[in-house]
């Protein structure tokens, strides 16, 4: 019924815990960037397909991979590998019928931890994702941390997926979000020269989560001061100080990686305007 798609570049370290994790699986497809170290060995040792393509964005190979890869299953459980289907959520994959009802995509509560192993279960700002669905029901937008939109309804599931994100250490968390901050500003450029318009009604009304979402992240990229904003959300609003110094410092974390996008923005602006001017 459920096929399992991992996306991969250099994932030694992570894979084979992902893999242990999906082993109830009969068809589990690594989605790979050309990796230069163990992962595709790692990977035909599990027994999973392969399938390799150059990384561009985020949202294009996300795409690709769901119109070629030729799935087994009618549908798809999309994960990184640095994350785990828990116990919980295997259970309820176990009782899954994808027959039943009109749903073509499920929402999946996703837990992050801490360098520490800590569930930061009020630091995380965005719990839900859209993970379990039908393949060519689904696309997604923007070069990175793309939304997904699904055509037609969408359902929940109970139980967990569990992210690691530290799992490589925060010197790795960092430089992949200073790569992440190119990408995001080069989108805040892109989206100011389209003239394209985001809804506070939507950003905070919308019962589509990734639209909701997608307006909020338009609306917030436009307020001034922020990452002491978002600090401020993280820490009281979202109440990340009750997960303790775990919660504090990846809220101060997720600051910097929003000042990296501003800096990053300045940047572009700057050579953008000599360009045009010369």
């Amino acid at each position: 019924m459920v096929s399992v798609l991992i996306l991969t570049k250099n994932e030694e370290q992570d894979l084979p815990g992902c893999l242990a994790s999906v082993t109830w699986c009969d068809d589990i497809h690594v989605f790979d960037s050309y990796s230069d170290d163990r992962t595709v060995e790692i990977a035909e040792g599990a027994g999973a397909k392969i399938t390799k393509r150059k990384f561009d964005n985020w949202s294009a190979h996300q795409n690709w991979g769901l119109a070629n890869i030729p799935f087994k299953n009618p549908w798809v459980l999309y994960i990184d590998a640095d994350e785990r289907v828990s116990d919980s959520f295997r259970q309820s994959l176990s009782a899954f019928d994808g027959d039943k009802g009109e749903a073509v995509a499920y929402e999946i509560q996703r837990r992050d931890f801490a360098w520490n192993g800590q569930w930061l279960k009020h630091a995380q700002i965005s719990p839900y994702y859209l993970r379990l669905f039908k393949p060519d029901k689904m696309r997604y937008e923007r070069l990175v941390n793309p939304i997904s939109l699904p055509d037609g309804p969408v359902g929940r599931l109970t139980g967990y997926l569990d992210h690691y994100p530290f799992s490589k250490g925060i010197r790795y968390w960092l430089q992949r979000h200073l790569g992440y901050a190119d990408m995001e500003a080069a989108m805040r450029l892109e989206d100011m020269g389209k003239g394209i318009s985001f809804s506070w009604r939507k950003a905070l009304f919308s019962k589509d989560f990734s639209e909701k979402r997608y307006h909020q992240k338009g609306l917030f990229y436009k307020m001034p001061g922020r990452p002491f904003i978002k600090w401020l959300y993280m820490v009281l609003g979202r109440r990340a100080f009750l997960d303790g110094v775990a919660g504090t410092t990846y809220a101060t974390l997720q600051s910097i990686y929003e000042y990296f996008i501003v800096l990053k923005t300045r940047e572009l602006t700057m050579e953008k305007d000599t360009t045009s001017k010369g």
